[in-house]
């Protein structure tokens, strides 16, 4: 059921945003001259896929997790779209596509070791990744591995059709802050 509500959503998605999508894409390429960004991920049983965002940092930025990035890489465009987080529009692709879904952990980098060791303990890749989840509503990002693994773990334990939604609505609605990028390193 989940699969469907996610193909669905992201298939009409699409098309209701895509004059937005068309907008920001014209603003990404006097920003960067590249506005897709798109990076290998690591997805259901650790299998490979491309997740698709907006670029938010210069072209040349250094392949890293968000945390571990510097604010200077982040243009004031990709600050914007940050903060609103339509930097994830592109994603309604991969959530189409089928290799991700609207709730479910966030997907990782494959050099971020300790994250995928404590996510294998826990068995978070039995599941597709997912744009949103119960970590992000609760500002849990990647710069603290064993605290999101732990909470990936919770919520694919208890997810159902009304946390599904419930995620989805909260994300929606402000709650969380997504990935940051730590300012004093």
């Amino acid at each position: 059921m989940i699969r469907l509500i996610d193909f669905l959503a992201s298939f009409f998605g699409l098309i209701l945003l895509l004059p937005l999508i068309l907008v920001l894409y014209i603003i990404g390429l006097f920003d960067t001259g590249s506005p897709f960004f798109s990076q290998k991920r690591v997805g259901k049983n650790r299998k490979a896929f491309m997740l698709y965002k907006f670029r938010t940092m210069n072209k040349n930025t250094k392949s890293v997790a968000t945390h571990l990035a510097n604010q200077s890489d982040v243009t004031r465009y990709g600050s914007f779209l940050r903060k609103t987080k339509l930097d994830e529009l592109p994603q309604l692709l991969n959530v189409m596509i089928g290799n991700m879904s609207f709730v479910g952990p966030r997907p990782n980098l494959f050099n971020q070791t300790e994250l995928i060791a404590e996510r294998e303990k826990r068995n978070v890749y039995d599941h597709k990744p997912g744009i949103t989840g119960l970590a992000q509503i609760n500002e849990i990002d990647m710069s603290t591995p064993e605290k999101l693994a732990e909470k990936d773990a919770e919520m694919l334990s208890s997810l159902n059709l009304y946390t599904y939604f419930k995620y989805i609505f909260a994300t929606v609605l402000g709650k969380g802050k997504g990935d940051r990028i730590i300012t004093n390193k």
